[in-house]
């Protein structure tokens, strides 16, 4: 009998091949043992498939067409379905389930550090415990058996109980246990090393047959056909007459399916499919592996574990355990075969033993425990460990439902309903924002190979890490750099990762701290770098106290306050929508009036048809150029000017472009993001260190706030803004790339003996918070409405000029707001990060979305949307007259609701008076 400790001896240490070649599979005869075959007792693989007629013949027209018959294909199509569209059509090359559904573990855990990833998990679960059951009478194959988190110090335990305080928020059972309960629960388990555990009793497994052949009967019940042994072999993509790229058909062997919309949920696939319509799918195969044990006494209703620090997750199966995990040098898949379907790679012990060590120390009796087969497989996994999905960039009606890392059993049922909503009403329920291909990767970076293939790996190694309030990426670094990016290197900057952009974080006074090249983190034969002062600086920040760094944060803030501080914003997204109906397109995609003289500067929103906040931004009306240059395009018509948040300049220009796609407007947005640096020079002192610099006079009645000119800096023409992100009076340089370091220079020449300083995006974050001032994505997202979030001022609602979203709002308006954004502080200095529970008078009433420290008032400061837990509105009086109190990791602290921001309540500051 093979024995799982056997793996350990035959594992000899051995050099791994370089990550860009294709390692030859372990050969099986050295492996404790040749078995591969997955643990259940059920699945949908049959003698001759892949082969033959498809099991019905495609039909003519569609309305959608999904392509993969896996766990995500078989979700969207019953959600479609569900919702009302009847003419949808899943193709599957083989049977339901193959490629990658059919061998996964099938794990779910209800509790993730995101608000939205608990929502999705908790559908999932209602779907394959309740609804399926009800709608068909079959069982899915769902046990709940509950599931039991490992911490094996306390950075760990803290994490869990983060998670433990955002589940109470979702009523989701939790319980952080000690060892000796641990024990308890779980007799065959060593505690020695053990800190303590999180348990959720009602967490579980899901049978990947089960599963996807009940939602197919249920799925065909409403209407929706399913055809099995039916390759897809091309998409037609045609243009209108507008020149946008649209789905026309699908071409199978066996027929085409003329059809506007396509979902790919391929899996590994994904990639190869996405190319037969032009669109790019960054995701990369990896083989992904789990060993089956054979029975174990005692294990018997066990729940499932998983123990992050030793990198394992041990799985029930009946009376025995799956063994799996995340190891730092999986295996790339790189030449993907068509023809795979209900195969299995051979193990390379080598690779998987880092799992078998864990396994033993955590569960010993497997040491003595005889394996009975090795389970590896594809999987895909994306640059941030996110599903892709939605519609792709490149053509309209063309949707990713693909690069589930994993997860697209539990992610399943929550991303199949919001992707049918997503192809129905144009947007997803919920704020997918993080699994959006259109938004969380440039165009730059989603067919490039090497970036793809660095982030996918660190993503995968870091999978079981402690999830911090503050990482950044060690791969895929210095692709998008700004013109200061040298010069603000060389005093001292540690940079963060948006978007591919480099931006600054905030400044160290021990000198440069350069991002090096990736190493793999030695794997692969990689050498790993010595003396990495950047990665020591973050890994000085991997903690859920204060940083190391927290005073220096606070002296770039306390000087902005004081005196005045620099920030290099050049990674923002910098557009022109300009042209004949450029106005036209204003009045409907803003929610504020921004068709004034040329000169004004407006903040503003931008909504979704459901009334949510798809964007705040700048928007300024402009004057042609002449000649043109990148501070004054030329056109005929209109201008506008639009500054937005570079981590979120694709999702604004994907939207934007939807719109005017759909309402076929006369007008061109204009990118010029790489053309033009940003630097803002905010507080007290701006104004005369600026006046020495600029050729403008900058008094407050020359240069009113909310107002823009162009202007010479040290020679160089500038468009200055007079606007602020941090609560302070100051003004923006937005500067053509060539002239950044002279005119950068130039102020910090004159602000020197003024006592100006550099600052970063972690000053700006405390700056920003501590003035009430949104961060979009954070306090302010898809899924909340302007009069929610408390910016009902940036909606024309007096005029007449309709803007998308405008009936939502009004509807809103009228019925009442039952949830409201509210501002909160806490005596305690205690950090706060986000996901803290909210309680008012000894009642949950939910979680805090943004949180920081203000240097200022010296207060933490947190924002958080809240409801009545008797369902009525939440009125500014409802707000004032509770008695609150924020748990952070399971104990509360008391708080106080602000219903104005608690610095400079009356905005004095930014109007220049002090």
């Amino acid at each position: 009998m093979s024995y799982v400790s056997c793996a350990l001896r035959a594992a000899a240490p051995r050099c791994l091949p370089a990550p860009w070649r294709s390692p030859r599979p372990f050969s099986s005869a050295t492996g404790p043992t040749t078995k591969k075959s997955v643990p259940y007792q059920k699945t949908l693989k049959e003698e001759g498939s892949g082969s033959g007629e498809p099991s019905r013949p495609p039909p003519s027209s569609a309305e959608v067409v999904v392509v993969g018959g896996g766990s995500l294909g078989c979700q969207t199509t019953y959600h479609l379905a569900k919702q009302g569209v009847t003419s949808v059509v899943l193709l599957e090359r083989d049977r339901l389930t193959s490629g990658t559904t059919w061998h996964t573990a099938g794990l779910l855990w209800q509790l993730r550090p995101s608000d939205v990833e608990v929502e999705l998990l908790a559908h999932t679960r209602d779907v394959v415990s309740r609804e399926l059951p009800a709608e068909t009478g079959l069982h899915t194959g769902w046990v709940e058996n509950g599931g039991l988190f490992i911490a094996s110090n306390e950075q760990r335990l803290d994490e869990y109980k983060r998670l433990m305080s955002l589940g109470k928020v979702y009523g989701v059972e939790s319980y952080v246990l000690t060892p000796s309960q641990t024990k308890d629960l779980y007799p065959l388990m060593n505690i020695d090393d053990l800190y303590g555990t999180l348990y959720v009793p009602k967490d579980g497994t899901m049978d990947p047959a089960g599963t996807c052949s009940t939602l197919a009967r249920a799925a065909t019940a409403r209407g929706a056909t399913i055809i099995e042994n039916c390759p897809v072999t091309g998409i037609q993509v045609r243009a209108d007459d507008f020149g946008v790229k649209r789905v026309y058909a699908v071409e199978t062997a066996h027929g085409t399916i003329q059809t506007p919309c396509v979902v790919n949920c391929a899996g590994v696939w994904a990639r190869a499919l996405g190319r037969l319509a032009g669109v790019h799918v960054p995701l990369v195969g990896m083989h992904h592996a789990y060993v089956v044990t054979e029975r174990i006494e005692g294990i018997q209703n066990m729940p499932n574990v998983r123990d992050h620090d030793a990198s394992v997750y041990l799985r029930l199966q009946g009376d025995a355990l799956s063994v799996g995990g995340y190891e730092s040098n999986p295996i790339f898949w790189e030449e993907v075969s068509e023809k795979f379907a209900f195969g299995l790679f051979d193990l390379d012990w080598d690779v998987f033993m880092q799992h078998i060590e864990g396994a033993i120390n955590r569960v010993p009796v497997l040491e003595k425990t005889g394996v009975k087969s090795t389970v590896c497989g594809p999987e895909s996994f994306t640059a941030d460990h996110k599903p892709l999905m939605g519609e792709a960039p490149e053509v309209r009606g063309f949707f990713l439902g693909c690069g589930f890392n994993s997860a697209g059993m539990m992610l399943g049922g929550g991303c199949g309903r919001e992707l049918a909503h997503w192809i129905i009403h144009g947007r997803p329920e919920k704020d997918m924002y993080g699994y959006d291909i259109r938004q969380r990767f440039h165009h730059s970076l989603t067919d490039n190979n090497r970036w793809i293939r660095e982030r996918s790996h660190e993503s995968y190694a870091k999978n079981y890490s402690v999830v911090f309030p503050h990482d950044e990426p060690l791969a895929g670094r210095n692709v998008r750099t700004d013109p200061l990016h040298e010069e603000l290197l060389r005093q001292g900057c540690v940079f963060q990762e948006r978007h591919g952009w480099e931006r600054p974080g905030w400044f160290s006074p021990g000198g440069a701290a350069p991002v090096l090249d990736y190493d793999y983190y030695g794997a692969y034969g990689q050498e790993r770098h010595r003396d990495y002062t950047y990665n020591r600086l973050l890994g000085d920040e991997y903690t859920f106290g204060f940083p190391p760094h927290h005073d220096i944060i606070k002296n770039e803030c306390l000087t902005c306050r004081n005196a005045l501080a620099l920030f290099d914003m050049s990674y923002f997204g910098k557009f022109y929508l300009v042209g004949p109906e450029a106005t036209k397109a204003a009045d409907w995609l803003f929610t504020a009036d921004v068709s004034k003289a040329p000169g004004s500067t407006v903040y503003t929103c931008m909504l979704n048809k459901r009334g949510g906040v798809e964007s705040d931004l700048t928007v300024s009306r402009i004057s042609p150029g002449d000649p043109a240059s990148p501070l004054a395009p030329t056109f005929e018509g209109d201008g506008y000017y639009l500054a937005i948040g570079g981590a979120v300049a694709q999702h604004n220009w994907s939207h934007i472009t939807a719109v005017l796609q759909d309402m076929k407007l006369q007008c061109k947005l204009l990118d010029c993001s790489e053309e033009l640096g940003m630097m803002s020079i905010q507080g007290p002192l701006s104004r005369v260190v600026l006046q020495e610099v600029l050729d403008t006079d900058l008094s407050n009645e020359a240069f009113p706030f909310s107002t823009h000119k162009l202007a010479t800096a040290a020679g160089c023409t500038v468009r200055a803004m007079r606007l602020s992100f941090v609560g302070e009076m100051g003004w923006e340089l937005h500067v053509p790339k060539a002239d950044c370091v002279k005119v950068y220079q130039a102020v910090m020449q004159a602000g020197a003996r003024h006592g100006i300083t550099n600052a970063g995006y972690r000053a700006i974050d405390s700056l920003s918070i501590e003035k009430g001032y949104r961060h979009w994505h954070a306090d302010l997202r898809p899924d909340d409405t302007p009069l929610e979030a408390g910016l009902a001022f940036t909606c024309k609602l007096k005029s007449g000029i309709p803007f998308q979203g405008r009936e939502a709002v009004e509807a809103q308006k009228a019925k009442g707001i039952f949830r409201r954004l509210v501002c909160f502080t806490t005596e305690e200095k205690v950090p706060m990060f986000g996901l803290e529970a909210v309680w008012r008078d000894g009642r949950v009433v939910g979680h805090i979305r943004r949180a920081d420290f203000g240097f200022a008032i010296d207060k933490t400061i947190a924002y958080g949307y809240i409801r009545d837990p008797a369902g009525g509105p939440v009125s500014l009086d409802f707000v004032k007259s509770g008695s609150y109190e924020l748990e952070r990791m399971g104990v509360t602290y008391p708080a106080r609701a602000h219903t104005k921001s608690p610095f400079d309540p009356d905005n004095k500051r930014v109007k220049g008076f002090y």
